[in-house]
């Protein structure tokens, strides 16, 4: 038996809306003893169930994997992880010829919240949010194993710094099966270092995918610069565009390091790129009417709503001087992963930004992330990344 949260009068309408979330000032009381990971069963003011879900200590108290009355098995997690690859399977994304990487299983947007699974070409990258996906991870990588058959060579765990920090129970980075055969990944056609050992997220951003193949079709003959460029993804697609020049920017040495082995392994020693471990923010200070396309796709500004308002000063500071410094018919991707940041709000800071340089500015592009990283029309909150792709006059 499972232990009930009872919610109070008139607060069951976000879960009837198959919202996922349950929020703690939502709950009346807890029936039975509940611990951070446990499978709950969430119920209205009068005891009808609407839920079950994984209890968590915070803000967000229960986060519903199943909206049925669903036994949580071996055979659960089977069907989740299956119709997750079976959906992607159908949009052509698993057998691609020149693509063999791509999101798994994105958490809401599979109906598994919680937890994220990357597949670099044979290794499986999870990485978990929540205790209670944490605790499941042995039945998860048996039904990675069970749906994916001779194509998973590893399961690679990613979750030690992104479980809640106060939660007694650990989950090591680390191998949870089999061995990877390679860190070499394509997409589409262009070759890829993966450090999902050492790198941020799962060890490279694959929601921005499509994004990069758009840059390609803007680059040919143009300087070229890249903001906040990690491992070189929109750099290799630059190259690939046949641009002049591509300059890749990031604080980071190590990040720089797997850009200009990314470059090598996609063109050898090409002088059109170049490469620069310093802070962005510096950088950009001295770049006027040198670029004709610029990307900004910086980190996370907002992780939680307390700090909104200054994210969005940095996203309006940082694209005031990628506009007022680009050349006249210059191209601006510009880009915000902040959850907390609506599309609106992001709108509004490139508006703030292009209005306070008095240069005239056209929207080419509204990006999002690809379909691998789906969202869940009932919580909006999913579409987490934002683009736009200006003209400046």
């Amino acid at each position: 038996m499972y232990a009930k949260v009872i919610l109070k009068s008139g607060k069951d309408q976000s879960a009837r809306r198959f919202h996922p979330w349950i929020f703690s000032g939502a709950i009346k009381k807890i029936k039975g003893e509940v611990s951070e990971g446990d499978i709950v069963e969430v119920y209205d003011n009068k005891e009808e169930l609407l839920g079950i879900g994984h209890f968590q200590i915070g803000s967000i108290a229960v986060r519903i994997i199943s909206f049925t009355d669903s036994e949580i098995n071996e055979n659960f997690w089977f069907e989740k992880i299956q119709k997750a690859y079976e959906y992607r399977k159908k949009l052509g994304i698993t057998d691609n010829d020149n693509t063999n990487v791509y999101r798994l299983l994105h958490a809401e947007g599979d109906g598994m919240p919680g937890v994220i699974i990357d597949f670099y070409n044979g290794t499986a990258v999870i990485q978990m949010h929540s205790i209670g996906m944490a605790m499941e991870v042995n039945k998860i990588v048996d039904a990675l194993k069970a749906v994916l058959g001779d194509k998973l060579k590893a399961v690679y765990n990613k979750s030690e710094a992104t479980l809640p920090f106060k939660a007694e129970f650990k989950l090591p980075d680390g191998l949870l099966f089999g061995e990877s055969v390679t860190n070499i990944v394509e997409e589409y056609g262009n070759k890829f270092k993966i450090s999902w050992v050492d790198g941020q997220k799962t060890g490279f951003f694959i929601d921005q995918r499509e994004n990069r193949k758009l840059l390609q079709s803007y680059s040919k003959g143009k300087k070229v610069l890249n903001v906040f460029g990690y491992t070189g993804g929109f750099s290799v697609y630059a190259m690939q565009g046949e641009a002049e020049l591509v300059h890749s920017v990031d604080s980071s040495k190590k990040a720089i390091e797997l850009t200009d082995e990314n470059i090598k392994l996609n063109f050898g020693d090409d002088a059109r790129h170049k490469s620069f471990a310093v802070d962005a923010f510096g950088f950009l200070e001295d770049i006027d009417d040198k670029y004709d396309v610029i990307i900004l796709d910086p980190p996370a500004f907002a992780k939680h709503h307390n700090v909104l308002n200054n994210a969005l000063q940095g996203y309006k500071r940082i694209n005031a001087k990628a506009i007022e410094s680009i050349k006249k018919g210059g191209i601006l991707f510009t880009f915000s992963c902040s959850q907390v940041v609506t599309k609106e709000n992001f709108r509004k800071a490139v508006f703030s930004a292009a209005a306070s340089t008095g240069r005239n500015v056209k929207i080419l592009h509204q990006l999002t992330q690809p379909v691998d990283h789906p969202v869940n029309i009932y919580h909006p909150e999913g579409e987490y990344l934002k683009g736009l792709v200006v003209y400046v006059e």
